[in-house]
């Protein structure tokens, strides 16, 4: 048999040209394997702090792509970098650390980023509300501190009324104390803390033939007497409200302070005034000391 020496040869070259082909396709791949970082050059990379890190791979939204088991070093990739900016921008954007979980578990960030923008064009208004409230206390001649106006809920009570005709504000001296006297003859526990209040059922003031409903917050309604009566006050919703300190004598110049932010501040009044008594005569010696406060109920224009 005879061999054809070149034809071996030229299979030798061949084969010798595929292995550095291998070779040289393995190194390729080496080279291009992603790098990893070790968590200090992350974190500068990133401009955000180890303990940063740390947190947020304790939250589960960035956790290291490897971890060496046997020292406990953190590796990122670069690749991350992007991943870590998309939780600093929402986090600066005041989104909370199960809001990005969310996100990242295929939450429409569409549907997340116009819930949050209602949630601050809220806060907006709210602290225009408060801007406005701040220049008007800044506008008076004679800053007063001491009353601030407050807009809040009035709570649905029960409440054991009398109701009456005064002839002056005065009388109301006389109609309370009969009215504490009946409320014990039937038997009624006040509500804690005491809420104690007059209910004006006509509108504007008047100097005499003034028609009230004196109010005290009872824990459950009662039997009604020719005296006494029981109903609920439902929840008011905004109510405009104000400190006074004093004798009710000086009450038209709060009232005044009261009105004008009603009027400046885009509301109207939607129901009875009410004047809680929280200090007076009955434990407070000098009228300096007593306390009321006036409730308005109102709604935005």
């Amino acid at each position: 048999m005879q061999f054809d020496f070149s034809e071996n040869i030229s299979l030798g070259i061949e084969k010798g040209i595929a292995m550095r082909m291998i070779e040289e396709h393995e190194y390729c791949k080496e080279r291009e394997m992603p790098r990893l970082y070790r968590i200090g050059m992350f974190a500068g990379m990133g401009h955000v702090t180890i303990k940063t890190l740390r947190h947020y791979e304790e939250q589960g939204i960035l956790k290291p792509a490897y971890v060496d088991e046997s020292n406990g070093y953190r590796y990122y990739l670069a690749g991350q970098i992007a991943d870590l900016q998309q939780i600093l921008s929402l986090r600066n954007m005041d989104f909370s650390i199960e809001d990005i979980k969310a996100i990242q578990n295929g939450q429409p960030a569409k549907e997340m980023l116009c819930a949050k923008k209602q949630e601050i064009l809220k806060q907006i208004a709210k602290l225009t509300a408060t801007l406005a409230q701040v220049e008007s206390y800044l506008a008076e001649e004679n800053l007063n501190l001491s009353a601030p106006v407050l807009i809040k809920s009035l709570p649905q009570v029960t409440v054991a009324t009398m109701k009456t005709r005064l002839f002056s504000y005065d009388e109301l001296f006389d109609v309370m104390p009969q009215m504490g006297a009946e409320m014990e003859r039937l038997g009624c526990i006040c509500a804690e803390p005491d809420y104690c209040f007059t209910h004006y059922l006509e509108p504007g003031y008047k100097e005499e033939d003034i028609l009230v409903e004196v109010c005290e917050a009872v824990t459950e309604a009662g039997e009604n007497s020719e005296k006494v009566t029981f109903q609920v006050f439902p929840e008011v919703k905004e109510a405009a409200c104000i400190f006074h300190k004093g004798s009710y004598d000086s009450f038209p110049k709060t009232y005044a302070i009261l009105l004008k932010f009603i009027e400046e501040n885009g509301y109207e009044i939607c129901g009875n005034i009410r004047e809680s008594y929280i200090d007076g005569v009955w434990n407070k010696e000098s009228p300096k000391d007593w306390l009321s406060e006036i409730q308005i109920p109102v709604r935005k224009i």
